[in-house]
């Protein structure tokens, strides 16, 4: 087997199944979105049509980037999510998504890591709804059956479900208090691992990851005071850091470079957030605006996660009058979401390096112009937008040998573009970024 064999990762987003077919140096041979509806049957609801989007919409990616050749195959996913499956691996419920109110923790104070008893909630209601399924499973294990009759996932995925898998294993206590069995949940192993050969090919399917990681594996944003800016459906913001340290409203996690931590989190000013306002105000480029005249917007549309962990916020927007635009409204869109990075990064009190962003939304330049000018630095821009779909495709690389550790994965770090502030917006935006600390009710006031 030869390093310049090609292999595939399959990302299965908010949005779309996006799939890369990437060669041994990380450069993108095919690609493919397959887009699928976001249902939001509620403001606090958020879900999926799991059929659609967890199980054809990875087929589908799969068979268009035609790619035969491909030595293996990896998918990386959101968490927390969760769907009923019958005895096929067809979903019969609401595939759940983070965030919904179905998902919410009874009494409980805000979480100290992401995602922690979502996936638990999940699993009370879905099994509620569908006591006889033959399993309950998050997307990446829709989509590995779909591809290739494996319901698995992978340990990082199956740990953000606590207190259902334990760190050893499914806990038969916890998954019996909400309805399921052992049995019932998909198979778990570790991130990199040959699990079965993708249908009517000889592809091998490989375990992927949560999509956060597996952009941050491709990123190269590993020394300490390098900034990943994830440019999502959600935004998600990590600092490097030597020592793991606890902030309020922040979350600390490992960091796949050895000794190393993140800090920040994610929020819902990103993709969600900018596409809302896309549909609502008229088109205009956000460019032309004056930057003395842009109102605030605060960004919560369904609440907030970090760092204020509030389910019940909602958008506002403040100080518009009869001078301003549609180009100034979208400015200022653009802006709160680079205000809930500078934001992040302050409360963090950990020094910055450098700032890289990553995601589909690296494509929309005022976003990257409103980032770097609201938090006064350059912003460098991955060349690969699919940060998590060509993660994904280095873990199977790892599967069938090509590949052994995992930290290598940096060698496919590349920068398209640096983005710099514009001198012209530095203090305009300074000021409103201080009106919205105080609008938002932040501790830095």
């Amino acid at each position: 087997m030869s390093r310049k064999d090609v292999t595939i990762g399959i990302d299965v987003g908010t949005t779309a199944a996006k799939a890369v077919a990437v060669d041994e140096d990380g450069h993108v041979q095919a690609r493919v979105r397959i887009p699928h509806q976001l249902r939001v049957p509620a403001p606090d609801r958020l879900e999926h049509n799991a059929e659609e989007a967890w199980r054809e919409g990875p087929v589908v990616a799969l068979e268009r980037l035609k790619r035969p050749d491909a030595k293996a195959v990896a998918v990386s996913s959101m968490v927390p999510s969760m769907t009923a499956v019958d005895s096929d691996g067809r979903p019969v419920t609401p595939g759940l998504l983070y965030g919904d109110s179905r998902g919410r923790v009874p009494d409980a104070d805000q979480q100290p890591v992401p995602a922690v008893g979502e996936a638990a909630e999940f699993l009370r209601w879905t099994a509620a709804q569908a006591p006889d399924a033959a399993g309950y499973w998050p997307a990446p294990a829709v989509a590995n059956h779909a591809l290739a009759g494996e319901p698995v996932v992978d340990f990082a995925t199956a740990i953000t479900t606590l207190p259902l898998f334990d760190g050893n294993g499914w806990n038969p206590e916890a998954l019996g208090e909400r309805g399921a069995t052992v049995a019932q949940m998909p198979r778990v192993e570790t991130f990199g691992a040959a699990v079965g050969q993708v249908r009517a090919t000889k592809s091998v399917l490989a375990t992927g990851a949560i999509d956060a990681l597996c952009e941050q594996i491709v990123a190269g944003a590993d020394q300490d005071g390098d900034v990943l800016v994830l440019c999502g459906t959600t935004l998600i913001v990590w600092t490097t850091i030597a020592d793991p340290r606890q902030v309020p409203g922040l979350w600390t996690i490992p960091h796949t470079a050895p000794g190393k931590s993140q800090i920040g989190g994610a929020s819902n000013a990103g993709g969600l957030f900018l596409g809302w306002v896309d549909r609502l105000v008229a088109q205009a480029d956000p460019m032309t605006a004056d930057p003395r005249r842009v109102p605030v917007w605060l960004p919560y549309v369904r609440g907030e996660r970090t760092p204020f962990h509030d389910a019940g916020r909602r958008a506002s927007l403040q100080g518009v009058d009869l001078t301003h635009d549609a180009a100034s409204v979208r400015r200022a869109a653009y802006e709160a979401s680079g205000f809930v990075v500078r934001h992040l990064l302050e409360l963090s009190g950990a020094p910055v390096r450098r700032i890289i962003a990553s995601g589909g939304g690296t494509r929309v330049q005022p976003w990257m112009q409103a980032i770097a000018d609201a938090t006064g630095r350059p912003v460098e821009v991955s060349a690969v937008a699919e940060g998590a779909a060509l993660g994904a495709a280095f873990l199977a690389r790892m599967a069938v040998g090509l590949e052994t550790v995992i930290t290598d994965a940096a060698r496919w770090a590349a920068v398209e573009r640096v983005v710099e502030p514009h001198p012209d917006w530095l203090g305009p935006t300074k000021d409103r970024y201080r009106r919205f600390l105080e609008l938002s009710g932040s501790r830095l006031v």
